[in-house]
């Protein structure tokens, strides 16, 4: 392996991911309705599909973002930033529960259990993706910062999830089907459907500490690679690794005949593309020092888990 794949902090990063993620399951199970209130079971599904499963990786880039822009935070920050680590971490749940339907990826499995559609039914899993997504931006309008950059969140999150962003990216992804795409088209399908999100987590955790443009845009090249990155390190789990390892159906997408990265580029190139991605997001974040080794710790994190 690379040495700069895995650095000497790995045991470090993982363990501030881990803490992370833990602390983001704390923060939805009090956010998120009671399985119990009516009405019960759509709030049940909410839960089921948003708490205790998942890496966190966009909870964990809003907080990495925000560190390395402000290393510091007070305690108003610091609930600001749970809120917007939330927020991402329910966006990126809902859009995995209508991916699943039977009219979209359509799995059975996700995250190592069944799908929200195959424990709740497909009209449950429908409403608690649609009860999800407004929940979300109701947590960022309740974020204890200045107005001005609760609007500025707020449209970073939504421009990132709307048609330019993660939605169109599906729906770009499920007009391909069974048409050739060469790695420039893959880039920018998964830009939108994988990277959108991803960079809107870094931005998230830039505005919320009132970051400047300069650090804004250096946290732009760094999500824009580290995105790409995930989605390319994503076609080789699936290519390589079985679904007990993976947490959902393994192959999909060859099965489905639907352009990957390995299917375009097979896995060792693509495996290769991943590195040299990792290396265009450290480079982007060499301005921010020290204070940048959490978002340094993210980009090995992300590309490591192909080896």
């Amino acid at each position: 392996m690379n040495q700069t794949v895995s650095p000497p902090h790995e045991q470090a990063i993982d363990a501030w991911i881990s803490e992370r993620a833990a602390h983001v399951d704390e923060c939805l199970q009090g956010l998120l309705p009671d399985g119990a209130s009516v009405p019960s079971p759509l709030h049940q599904a909410m839960r089921w599909a948003s708490v205790g499963a998942g890496k966190r990786v966009r909870a964990c880039m809003v907080y990495a973002a925000g560190h390395a822009c402000h290393p510091a935070p007070d305690h108003t920050l610091q609930v600001a930033l749970d809120k917007a680590a939330s927020a991402v971490e329910l966006v990126h749940a809902y859009s995995l529960i209508h991916d699943d339907l039977p009219c979209m990826d359509d799995d059975a499995m996700r995250r190592g259990k069944p799908a929200t559609h195959i424990e709740f039914g497909e009209a449950m899993a429908l409403l608690a993706g649609d009860a999800m997504q407004p929940l979300a931006f109701e947590w960022l309008s309740d974020m204890p910062i200045a107005p001005a950059l609760v609007v500025q969140a707020t449209k970073s999150l939504a421009q990132a999830i709307g048609s330019q962003g993660m939605a169109g990216g599906q729906a770009i992804d499920l007009q391909s089907t069974g048409l050739e795409l060469g790695e420039s088209d893959l880039a920018a399908m998964h830009g939108k459907k994988t990277g959108c999100l991803l960079s809107a987590s870094a931005q998230l955790g830039a505005i919320i500490v009132g970051a400047g443009s300069a650090q804004r845009e250096s946290l732009r090249a760094y999500s824009k690679a580290i995105g790409l990155a995930f989605q390319v390190v994503d076609d080789v789990l699936d290519a390589t690794v079985p679904s007990d390892q993976l947490g959902k159906t393994a192959g999909k997408d060859a099965a489905a005949h639907k352009a990957t990265y390995v299917s375009v580029l097979g896995v060792d190139k693509a495996s290769e593309l991943a590195r040299q991605l990792h290396q265009q997001a450290y480079e982007a974040i060499k301005g921010f020092g020290v204070h940048g080794h959490y978002l340094r710790g993210l980009a090995d994190f992300i590309v490591r888990r192909a080896y």
